[in-house]
């Protein structure tokens, strides 16, 4: 196993855990088990903050594309993965599916010093699907989230959201288990295009 910091993987070097998970591996792409508790959250309609979810992270500009394609294994209640952009702990943006009342989401939560939320339910935009592919686009002062089933092109829009511009930022995959006792996800492709 790597260590926490400086981790080359997907072709890109300079990756670093944000609350490194117990267990994961990096063969054949990226295979995390999110550790029980683990959540992204500042303090909107729940009152608590959160910061202790995995996210493999690396140094982003102004302008770039970061796409993954990923498989989970959702189990329990707010079991989540997919993209996380990062300027600080009350600055982020999340984006991936999430299981709710037993329902798999696509879901995106936009933290400016207090988190928001929106989802759609997956199968209903999707139809039955083995994994999603996700991209978040940063340019200026938005971030658009967009989505597909089964490793096609991300085209459909999820989220367009306001996040500072020209300020140093980092992205990667991320995951969380809040109420359960944990879940394996796996990132099979990740990418990332810069201007």
């Amino acid at each position: 196993m790597q260590q926490a910091e400086d981790i080359t993987l997907f072709g890109l070097s300079g990756w670093r855990w944000l609350n490194p998970p117990v267990n994961w591996l990096s063969y054949g792409g990226l295979t995390v088990t999110a550790d029980s508790g683990t959540d992204f959250w500042r303090t909107t309609h729940y009152g608590f903050v959160r910061d202790s979810g995995h996210a493999l992270l690396r140094p982003v500009g102004p302008r770039f594309k970061l796409t993954t394609r990923l498989f989970g294994d959702y189990r329990e209640q707010y079991d989540q993965a997919g993209l996380l952009l990062r300027l600080d702990e009350r600055n982020w943006i999340k984006a991936g599916i999430e299981l709710v009342d037993g329902e798999q989401l696509l879901s995106a939560v936009v933290t400016r010093d207090v988190s928001d939320w929106s989802v759609v339910p997956l199968e209903a935009v999707c139809g039955p699907v083995e994994s999603i592919t996700l991209e978040l686009e940063r340019a200026g002062d938005t971030v658009t989230v967009r989505y597909a089933a089964d490793g096609s092109e991300p085209k459909a829009v999820l989220r367009v959201a306001y996040f500072p511009p020209d300020l140093p930022a980092e992205a990667g995959p991320m995951c969380a288990s809040p109420d359960g006792a944990g879940f394996a996800i796996r990132f099979t492709e990740v990418s990332l295009a810069e201007d």
